[in-house]
């Protein structure tokens, strides 16, 4: 299939209605119907406000970025878009062109 992959950057402690944002859209993607999503934690990075953030043992959770990523197709990163847009969320992304499909079919 023809598609993209979908990746959301987001700081580690926000939150959105209570949830953490990065388990809010993994849930968001689920119940649209996606056929899956990861999230992954930095372990240093930085963004716009080029502040550099990185992962110690003894700092607190969440000052680093959660990279969460869908597999999607055109019509699903339209969905999922929407919803971020109706929620009034901003978010950095990036949506790169992919081929994706299942081996051993």
């Amino acid at each position: 299939m023809e598609g993209s992959f979908l990746r959301f950057y987001v700081r580690g402690n926000r939150r959105h209605h209570g949830r953490l944002l990065w388990e809010w859209l993994l849930e968001q993607g689920n119940h649209l119907g996606l056929r899956g999503g990861s999230a992954f934690r930095a372990i240093g990075g930085f963004g716009r406000h080029h502040q550099l953030h990185e992962d110690h043992f003894f700092e607190l959770a969440g000052s680093v970025s959660v990279e969460v990523e869908f597999i999607v197709s055109d019509a699903e990163a339209q969905r999922l878009f929407e919803l971020i847009a109706s929620e009034n969320i901003q978010l950095v992304y990036a949506l790169i062109p992919a081929r994706f499909g299942m081996t051993g079919v």
